[in-house]
């Protein structure tokens, strides 16, 4: 039995490690089927995609990931050319566009959006961002990086660095690490630190300690995953720039890293991890966004196919 059919993705704590494993063999599954093959597991289906806020790896990853697996896809990636300038309730654009597509992939800026979306829609909806929330698909990518670079996730230690305060990523997969046994540092400014409305959820979920200090923990990480500083969520744009650049990662912070750690970023980057750091064999945010596809990829085929593939 397939329990991801025409399962709506709206929050990471939906999932349960059991759940994310399967997602996980899935995804193998993907990566290591013949393209032709490939191309049969949502062959005849269409996505479509709702992007309220810019986006270009989550859009562009969605749209891959359709393809590969023999679908195609269409949407509104700019709201400006769309009838939501006549004044169209997001409502009534989740209506039509569920008569046009077999599953839809939603960003929006309003907390709650994906959620109101999923009862609006007859058709799976999936959440790729709702306002300062979730971004579940990105947490189960991030998940499934870290145990393809280092072969497993419980018993690591993660630090989380930057933004936890706007960066919906980390909630996301603060709540997805909560399945294992993991040792979290989470290091900002304190302006920045996680939210207090949210604290309560994570810890009965999993520990993590906290720290303004990053070099305090470096030496002791095996995965480093740093977020960029939200500008676009801040109501002060001085408070960002006062704040912007708290962190970079540069070569001198990687010598001070395990020779065996990962480091990981949700792009887009700005400044917090220098270019130098590219090359080196610690660096797999690159890896992280190709990975994207292909958890993506696995997800629409759960989702499209009764019986899996």
């Amino acid at each position: 039995m397939n329990e991801f059919y025409q399962k709506d993705i709206i929050s990471i704590k939906d999932f349960d490690k059991e759940n994310l494993e399967k997602i996980f063999a899935a995804t193998d599954k993907i990566m290591n089927l013949a393209p032709s093959e490939r191309r049969e597991i949502c062959k005849g289906k269409t996505l479509g995609y709702l992007f309220y806020e810019p986006s270009t790896r989550t859009r562009l990853s969605f749209d891959s990931a359709m393809a590969s697996i023999g679908g195609n896809s269409l949407g509104i990636s700019d709201v400006s050319s769309s009838s939501t300038q006549k004044g169209e309730s997001l409502a009534d654009t989740i209506r039509i566009m569920s008569i046009y597509s077999d599953a839809l992939v939603l960003r929006h800026t309003l907390d709650g959006s994906s959620r109101f979306a999923s009862e609006v829609s007859e058709k799976p909806v999936i959440n790729a961002g709702s306002g300062t929330e979730e971004h579940p698909t990105q947490a189960i990518q991030d998940l499934f990086t870290i145990k393809k670079e280092k072969k497993k996730i419980d018993g690591l230690k993660i630090g989380i660095v930057g933004d936890l305060k706007y960066g919906r990523t980390v909630y996301s997969l603060l709540y997805g690490l909560g399945n294992y046994d993991v040792d979290v540092r989470l290091i900002s400014p304190e302006s920045l630190k996680i939210r207090s409305d949210s604290v309560y959820e994570i810890k009965k979920r999993l520990d993590y300690t906290e720290s303004t200090n990053l070099e305090e923990h470096i030496d002791e990480l095996d995965v480093l995953y740093v977020t960029r500083i939200q500008k676009e969520r801040f109501p002060d744009e001085e408070e960002y720039l006062k704040l912007k650049g708290s962190y970079v990662v540069g070569l001198d912070l990687l010598k001070q890293m395990k020779s065996d750690s990962i480091i990981l970023h949700p792009l887009p980057r700005i400044d917090e991890i220098s270019p130098d750091v590219d090359k080196t064999q610690n660096a797999k945010y690159f890896e992280q966004a190709e990975y994207g596809k292909h958890v993506r990829a696995a997800l629409l085929g759960l989702i499209l196919n009764e019986n899996g593939f």
